[in-house]
């Protein structure tokens, strides 16, 4: 492989990471604008239009569902898109991004211990390890800095709709394994963008999508477009550009710094404090993130 195009992998991959962790800036800017639903309806049907229209640009346009494929497409759309973003748009309406990021970067280690409990995937010693390592660096996060205080005044609301991210990219991910069978990719974030669209349609009428619309500022409609082209269409392509590349196990490396980059652009770009707790939190996060996806020697 040539030098030059390894290192426009990596930088793609790069980019990949620093765009899902600025999702959380544009989610929390949009919180004074938009509405949790209609957030995410405009979203991904921003995503949708241009998922669709690349998918006709290499394929020549999306295959045809078959009748066993539509329940695992309708559970993506149901967990990846509509309760994802419904928990995401709310709890960061509640708490800072930075904290956020740090309790998302839960994803893989929740996936992993749950491939191992359903699935039967090995749970190595290492894997365990980065399990435990990276909820108790949620707990500083959540707890700011004092993880015994979770028995007495339990977690608060914010908390618990992001933890609802996590649960809900759980079953996305793992459901996504079955729809994987039949469609690329591309095709299956697609398909799912599309069904998770039409499902947050009425819901977002009805908390008064057409009433607020023409109020957003130029600032809502930046934070939407980011998240749909940047957050969503390029940084999936990017990320499965770099597997095709390099490797799952390489590639997937670079979602350690998704919290990284959400952590600092927080810091940057709102303000938010960098305490002691959050700095430990995300340090302990990253190492068992790290720890569970690693490849065995």
């Amino acid at each position: 492989m040539p030098a030059d195009s390894t290192l426009t992998t990596y930088l793609k991959l790069l980019f990949m990471a620093i765009f899902w962790g600025g999702t959380f800036i544009a989610g929390r800017l949009l919180g004074s604008y938009a509405a949790p639903f209609s957030s995410a309806f405009i979203r991904f049907s921003i995503a949708s239009v241009a998922l669709v229209l690349i998918c006709l640009r290499t394929s020549g346009g999306l295959p045809r569902i078959r009748k066993n494929q539509w329940l695992p497409l309708l559970l993506l759309g149901l967990s990846g898109i509509f309760s994802y973003n419904a928990f995401f748009f709310k709890g960061l309406e509640l708490i800072e991004a930075s904290r956020a990021a740090v309790i998302i970067a839960n994803n893989p280690i929740i996936i992993a211990l749950f491939a191992a409990l359903l699935l039967g995937e090995k749970l190595t010693l290492p894997k365990l390890a980065g399990i435990l390592l990276s909820i108790f660096g949620a707990l500083v996060v959540i707890t700011h800095g004092h993880p015994q205080q979770i028995i007495a005044q339990g977690i608060g609301k914010g908390e618990l709709y992001i933890f609802g991210c996590v649960v809900s990219w759980v079953v996305y991910s793992l459901v996504g394994r079955i729809a994987m069978r039949g469609f690329s990719p591309l095709e299956a974030v697609t398909y799912s963008s599309l069904v998770g669209t039409v499902l947050l349609c009425p819901v977002a009428l009805h908390e008064g999508l057409l009433a607020q619309l023409p109020k957003y500022s130029l600032s809502a409609w930046i934070c939407l477009f980011y998240l749909g082209l940047c957050g969503t269409v390029l940084a999936f392509i990017w990320y499965y550009q770099g597997i095709q590349k390099i490797g799952s196990t390489r590639a997937g490396q670079f979602i350690n710094f998704v919290p990284v980059s959400g952590v600092m652009l927080s810091v940057w770009l709102l303000g938010e404090p960098l305490t002691l707790s959050l700095l430990t939190g995300l340090i302990l996060v990253s190492c068992g993130v790290y720890l569970t996806n690693r490849k065995a020697a």
